[in-house]
């Protein structure tokens, strides 16, 4: 059995390092449930940046990595930017399979995420 792709994980980045952490702690948690290779990138201000990460996966062992956006909706950023990182991913190393996910925003699951941060919030009052 082939092992599990590697997971590729982009957050915009912030100056703020609680922010960023969010992304570690989701890196970490993925591992727990058996992805092996699990790599935290950022699209701008902080470190490692998309390629950067990128190309740990491929000194790792990866022969596919999927590029999961942590970003709600497919602005630009998704549309264009992650788009280009991929392209310039796939140039570097055309033996890899690259495959780039869909933001999390239309997920049905989003709207019972939403639903649980309302009740909790609502429990705090």
């Amino acid at each position: 059995m082939p092992p599990n792709p590697a997971i590729l994980l982009i957050a915009h980045g912030s100056r703020n390092q609680q922010a960023n952490d969010d992304l570690y702690w989701l890196a970490a948690e993925l591992r727990l449930r058996g992805f092996e290779r699990v790599e935290a990138s950022f699209l701008e201000i902080t470190t490692p940046d998309i390629q950067t990460a990128g190309r740990t996966c491929v000194e790792k062992g990866a022969t596919k990595v999927l590029m999961v956006p942590y970003f709600l909706a497919a602005g630009v950023h998704v549309l264009e930017d992650l788009t280009k990182a991929k392209a310039l991913l796939c140039q570097e190393f055309p033996k890899v399979s690259f495959q780039l996910a869909h933001p999390l925003g239309r997920h049905s699951s989003m709207v019972d995420l939403v639903m649980e941060r309302i009740n909790q919030t609502k429990g705090e009052a």
